[in-house]
């Protein structure tokens, strides 16, 4: 199998100060001896993709390896063990590696039917996020569990650090205007590693009515909310290296707008640029890729802002999320009438976020408006927290 490998190809552990640490984060996917029990004698699927790796293994091989009986495997956007474009169908297919049948979280459905679960005792959910809402592995997540609840079969979520799990921030979504792309009243960037957030969502009765899951989460050790976590495989298609995760939770309002992300060169998600902008000696130009078979301005030259050394020049990481950005092409775009497009609002979790903008508040008083929403989330929070 083809793995996406970052830049730096260990685990690095950094403290936020700068300084690096001996701790060596293990996954809870390699602590078999902590699950073995649990899974032993059951019929079990498992939610996994291409960072489901236990070593040098992927999951499904290693706990085949075990002789551990998985009967099928559920797959989420992106695909299992290869990347697919964003918002790209993924279709049920058989794992060509282990040949069982793949189910398809990110097709006809997104929620485990009935059928889909029939004869599974329990589903093993193991997926590296990066810690921000928008990301649709906790809506996949989200549906797991509920499907669990209702068809009375436990989820077991082995437990990743989270690249973006040393600050919280943003505006906390309107349910009003949930989607696959924000199910819960949650801020932009949340703060929790998936099995903190699988706790929140089942102790915080927001399943359908209230239901609850049999939910047991494998904690991994060496990791803590005062870190920093370099990934060791990409987490989805154009999100390359680590100034692309760190750079995702700010930058990605973009993407509800007509500028481009990068997507279609081999930086995405670590520029932006229009035809519209300025010419202030960067461009580039979006062509199709593998990952990005159609990105936006396919084909059309963009200038805009170069933020490819965002960690050389310490602007990322830092525990906020940055709007000066979108603002300030907000600012320079000549027609303010068609810098925004319907999916900023289905981002931002709202339309306030864009009207904030629009009304020409700074950053400082866009932030202002969030500290009471994030306050009341931070006491939610504090009570799932693993890694304190």
């Amino acid at each position: 199998m083809k793995k996406f490998i970052f830049t730096i190809h260990l685990f690095i552990f950094i403290s936020i100060t700068g300084c690096a640490s001996q701790k060596i984060p293990i996954p809870g996917a390699e602590r078999y001896d902590q699950y073995r029990k649990v899974i032993e004698g059951k019929a079990v699927a498992v939610v996994a993709n291409q960072t489901s790796m236990v070593y040098d293994s992927h999951l499904i091989d290693y706990l085949l390896q075990k002789k551990v009986n998985v009967i099928k495997i559920f797959a989420p956007e992106h695909g299992f063990r290869e990347l697919v474009d964003a918002g790209e169908f993924v279709p049920d297919n058989t794992d060509p590696v282990s040949g069982l049948p793949v189910v398809s979280l990110y097709g006809n459905h997104r929620k485990p039917d009935a059928e889909d679960l029939k004869g599974v005792d329990i589903i093993i959910f193991d997926i590296q996020d990066v810690g921000v809402r928008f990301y649709t592995y906790i809506s996949t997540l989200h549906y797991v569990l509920e499907a669990c609840a209702e068809n009375n079969i436990k989820c077991l979520v082995l437990d990743r650090p989270n690249p973006n799990g040393f600050y919280s921030d943003g505006n906390i979504l309107d349910t009003v205007y949930a989607s696959f792309v924000g199910m819960h009243p949650v801020p932009i960037v949340h703060g929790m590693t998936l099995g903190e957030y699988a706790m929140m969502i089942n102790g915080e009765g927001w399943l359908k009515n209230g239901i609850k899951c049999d939910l047991t989460v494998i904690e991994c050790t060496g990791y803590d909310h005062n870190t920093y976590y370099e990934l060791p495989v990409r987490p989805s298609p154009n999100l390359p290296n680590q100034t692309a995760v760190y750079l995702y939770p700010s930058i990605c309002f973009f993407e509800g707008t007509n500028i481009s992300l990068g997507r279609g060169t081999v930086f995405p998600f670590q520029v932006y640029g229009s035809p519209f902008l300025p010419d202030n000696g960067f461009s580039f130009t979006p062509e199709s890729v593998p990952g990005a078979k159609n990105p936006p301005l396919l084909g059309i030259r963009c200038f805009g802002v170069d933020l490819r050394d965002a960690i050389q020049k310490n602007i990322v990481p830092v525990p906020h999320l940055n709007l000066d950005w979108v603002i300030d092409a907000y600012k320079k775009y000549p027609d303010k009438e068609k810098f925004f497009i319907p999916w900023f609002d289905v981002l931002a979790g709202g339309p306030v976020l864009r009207e904030q903008i629009q009304n020409g508040m700074s950053a400082e008083e866009i932030r202002a408006s969030w500290r009471t929403g994030l306050a009341k989330f931070e006491e939610i929070r504090s009570k799932y927290l693993l890694y304190k």
